[in-house]
């Protein structure tokens, strides 16, 4: 089991999660990060640091971003250190239909 990356990381994309990561096991795209869950070791010290809430333990309810991060982390570079959050940040935090709307697979 591990620990994945959900839809209110879209357009937050906060980083201190990557910082408390002891096996550097988050990658960041244009406008979210994802958790490799193969080398995720499922501590859960990346959760409590997420402003966004927007980590989770990986569930049967969240195969779809279970399969997202599982993809996107073979895709997008690592992140282990601390990046500024967007300016504007918190007006996307708890917006609902964020992936429809703004997720974007680049870099």
């Amino acid at each position: 089991m591990s620990y994945i990356v959900g839809e209110n990381c879209i357009k937050c994309k906060f980083t201190t999660c990557v910082e408390v990561c002891p096996v550097d096991c988050f990658y960041e795209g244009e406008n979210m990060l994802v958790i490799n869950p193969s080398e995720c070791i499922d501590c859960g010290v990346c959760e409590p640091e997420c402003p966004a809430k927007a980590i989770f333990p990986e569930s049967e309810k969240l195969i779809d971003w279970l399969e997202i991060n599982e993809k996107y982390s073979k895709i997008w570079p690592n992140i282990n250190k601390i990046k500024p959050a967007p300016m504007d940040a918190k007006i996307y935090d708890g917006m609902d239909g964020k992936f429809e709307k703004f997720f974007d697979e680049n870099l």
